[in-house]
């Protein structure tokens, strides 16, 4: 979208809200070096994240639609088109941090710029390799052994707190365990047994220093 094309509204944010789908919206690419030098003309990027399949000339007729007002046709929207590669990957494009823009050396803008409409959350779209699933696995066992982690919330508050020095965030975390309840009951059960062992030796030697 060009900010200064034919049309565009000031309030376009609050109108795109109005689509109620999750879009994310780039920084101002204002600074896109031109070819034949100089700088190519303001614009921002934009994931639309649609509920249905739909077609690239739908959702630019609805967004026309939305940013025009009854006196002026927003001319605005440019190109639009499906994207087929992740999420993710598109999303570092807003502000050129993704392979490619990189390799290019295009200008790097700030990702705190990044407008999220509609509840867009970038976490919900990235996937995590099976592999990366089975190493933080092992992490998450070795630390309910190591400290007799007993319960799932008990977990969950540890991540909370450490877990960026074990290279987990929350979101790792909920993705490693969302299909690992079995091995982990185990793992709980026996750290509470463990525990429990524990509490009545502690029990019987002071006990035994009473007699």
């Amino acid at each position: 979208m060009y900010p200064d094309g034919e049309g565009f509204p000031d309030d376009w944010e609050i109108r795109l809200e109005k689509i109620g789908v999750p879009i994310a919206i780039s920084p101002l690419h204002d600074k896109d070096k031109a070819k034949g030098g100089g700088y190519k003309k303001a614009h921002y990027h934009g994931i639309y994240i649609a509920n249905n399949p739909v077609t690239a000339e739908s959702v630019r007729n609805k967004l026309r639609g939305v940013l025009s007002t009854a006196e002026i046709e927003c001319k605005a929207v440019a190109m639009v088109q499906i994207v087929h590669e992740s999420v993710e990957s598109v999303y570092d494009y807003l502000t050129h941090e993704s392979k490619d823009a990189k390799a290019k050396a295009k200008h790097i803008y700030d990702k705190k710029d990044i407008k999220h409409i509609n509840n867009f959350d970038i976490e919900r779209y990235i996937t995590i390799d099976v592999e990366t699933k089975n190493k933080v696995l092992k992490i998450l066992l070795e630390l309910i052994r190591v400290y007799s982690i007993p319960n799932i919330l008990d977990l969950h508050d540890f991540i909370d707190e450490q877990g960026e020095s074990y290279g987990i965030d929350i979101n790792l975390f909920l993705t490693t365990i969302e299909t690992k309840s079995n091995i982990l009951r185990l793992y709980f059960d026996g750290a509470y047994q463990r525990s429990k062992r524990g509490k009545v030796v502690d029990q019987e030697r002071r006990e035994d220093g009473n007699t």
